[in-house]
């Protein structure tokens, strides 16, 4: 039994060194200490021996199990080791191959037509205002000589706010219609000479393919004390010039606007036909961007101001309008849907 003992142990040292993976590393462990292995077997006639053969037999057996169980377990590191070299070793990685960008989120449409709108008049010397979304009837409307039987006020019909939270003399509050209320509150705090844009959100309700019940406006003032309607389209006409190109032309067409007098119309020749005619401009070569005046008498009495004293031009555009013609994008409500197929393009 001796011998079958170095034998098996001598079987063991050849065949586990030569085990190339985890797969025949479990095989040999089975084979030679397994509950039916080699080893079991060749100890299962130790119950025939003398007390004192068994008991250095026993002896033998042991040290033969160490050894072989020593084996295994280095066997088994080697196997990880080479299946780990080997997964590093792989198919061959290129660094030179381009990395997967970042799609990274673009400006709204909206958001670039408005900076770029501010900026252009910043280039002209205006400098840039803000006032409350949610506004004063007096601000509104009547500091706008707009009275509160003004047929004006049915065209600017707009959503009104609980005043529970407003003191008992402060008046009627509503989501501001225009940004107009900015120059009445930039006038009462402050001395002329004013040169100022507007910029933000107003609130009508309107709801169709050039209209939403939120848009923007960018409005502008210029109070000094011998401002012409002559400044005032000089200043319209180099802002549609650096906005649209400087092949548009400008028109100016009298219109009427409560807070102004005289009023205007701005239009721009069509910047897709060139002024040819075409379905944008309906076949008359021009395009309405703008309204503008000289500031209304009243206007200034609001303020403050001596309207002997002082004289000013005041104008607006509607942000959305102006991206629409920009861009090309025939129905205003795409712009607030969300769809990123439509954002992306811009």
């Amino acid at each position: 039994m001796q011998d079958r003992l170095k034998a098996l142990a001598e079987a063991a040292h050849r065949d586990i060194a030569q085990a190339r993976d985890s797969a025949q590393v479990e095989a040999l462990r089975v084979r030679f200490v397994g509950k039916k292995g080699e080893l079991s077997q060749v100890l299962g006639g130790m119950g025939k021996l003398a007390p004192d053969e068994r008991r250095a037999l026993g002896e033998i057996a042991n040290t033969v199990k160490a050894q072989i169980e020593k084996l295994l377990a280095d066997a088994t590191a080697r196997a990880e080791d080479a299946a780990m070299e080997a997964e590093l070793k792989g198919p061959k990685l290129d660094v030179t191959l381009t990395g997967r960008g970042q799609r990274l989120g673009r400006r709204h449409p909206v958001s670039q037509t408005l900076e770029d709108v501010v900026n252009v008049f910043a280039r002209l010397g205006f400098g840039v205002e803000t006032g409350p979304e949610v506004e004063f009837e007096w601000y509104n409307f009547e500091a706008l000589n707009v009275a509160a039987d003004h047929p004006a006020r049915d065209m600017q019909d707009t959503f009104y706010v609980d005043g529970q939270w407003l003191p008992k003399d402060a008046g009627t509050a509503l989501l501001r219609t225009q940004t107009s209320p900015v120059q009445v509150r930039t006038m009462l705090a402050q001395k002329p000479p004013i040169r100022a844009v507007m910029p933000g959100r107003v609130y009508r309700k309107d709801s169709d393919a050039t209209h939403t019940p939120m848009f923007h406006q960018v409005e502008g003032l210029c109070v000094d004390t011998r401002v012409t309607f002559a400044e005032l389209k000089g200043t319209l006409d180099a802002f549609n010039k650096a906005f649209f190109g400087a092949q548009v032309k400008t028109r100016f067409r009298p219109s009427f606007f409560p807070f102004t007098e005289p009023s205007a119309e701005v239009d721009v020749s069509c910047v897709f036909c060139k002024g040819s005619g075409c379905r944008i401009c309906k076949h008359t070569g021009w395009l309405e961007v703008l309204g503008s005046g000289m500031v209304h008498p009243n206007v200034f009495t609001h303020a403050g101001y001596e309207p002997g004293q002082v004289t000013g031009f005041a104008f607006g555009l509607g942000v959305e309008r102006i991206a629409m013609l920009r861009y090309g994008i025939d129905d205003l409500r795409t712009m607030f849907e969300n769809d990123s197929r439509f954002l992306a393009q811009f």
